[in-house]
């Protein structure tokens, strides 16, 4: 997973502030368009996102309603249009924030700053009965640990993290194995049988992990 996908197509304002961003030791995905933006998305992930609006074909607000449907990563709208009704449709549709062009870069940086130093304090997700440490990727049920691949994990974190979020499974499948995996759907549905089997208290009644039908899986 990248630090940031930024998300522009003027070439020189990318590469520009990508250079910057690299200076800070952030690790940066570059896509030049919605499409490009939402598959580098399914296939990598990304701990945030900073995202032109004016973009070729699906424009950011496109691109930032559909990132919202499945996730809460923080998404930063970097654009030129400083009209009232974009600003709030933005918001709207689920960004952090919205920042106009020509912005501060050393403004921009700060903002971003805060954002994972936020997020770093967030490291430790506790509901209920069950605790789950991103910085030493450790899990505990009622304190005690619990034996986790790294790959359940991942699932779990993921599905902690958007409590309440339906998420597909195709999402799911991808973020955790990758599009280009050459494991099968299947091995999401077993993976989540482990899980209800380390962190149910009946998993064949669970009330964590949710299945919903048709769709895919709830942390509820």
């Amino acid at each position: 997973m990248v630090d940031i996908l930024l998300v522009e197509d003027n070439a020189e304002i990318c590469n520009l502030l990508a250079d910057f961003l690299r200076a800070e030791n952030y690790t940066v995905s570059i896509a030049k368009d919605g499409e490009k933006a939402l598959s580098l998305y399914e296939k990598y992930g990304a701990r945030l996102v900073l995202l032109d609006i004016n973009l070729p074909g699906m424009d950011g607000f496109s691109v930032c309603e559909k990132m919202r449907k499945n996730d809460n990563i923080p998404i930063i709208i970097l654009t030129a249009r400083t009209d009232r009704d974009d600003k709030l449709n933005g918001i709207l549709l689920g960004a952090d924030d919205y920042i106009e062009k020509p912005f501060d870069i050393e403004i921009l940086i700060a903002k971003i700053k805060g954002i994972f130093k936020r997020r770093l304090a967030q490291d430790v997700i506790s509901d209920g009965d069950i605790t789950l440490n991103i910085s030493n990727g450790t899990v505990q049920k009622n304190g005690k640990l619990i034996s986790f691949s790294a790959k359940e994990f991942e699932l779990l974190q993921i599905l902690m993290q958007n409590k309440g979020q339906t998420l597909s499974k195709e999402f799911l499948f991808n973020r955790v194995w990758g599009i280009d995996s050459e494991s099968e759907m299947q091995t999401l549905t077993v993976h989540i049988k482990y899980l209800r089997e380390k962190i149910e208290n009946d998993p064949k009644d669970p009330k964590k992990i949710i299945t919903v039908w048709g769709k895919g899986y709830r942390w509820a």
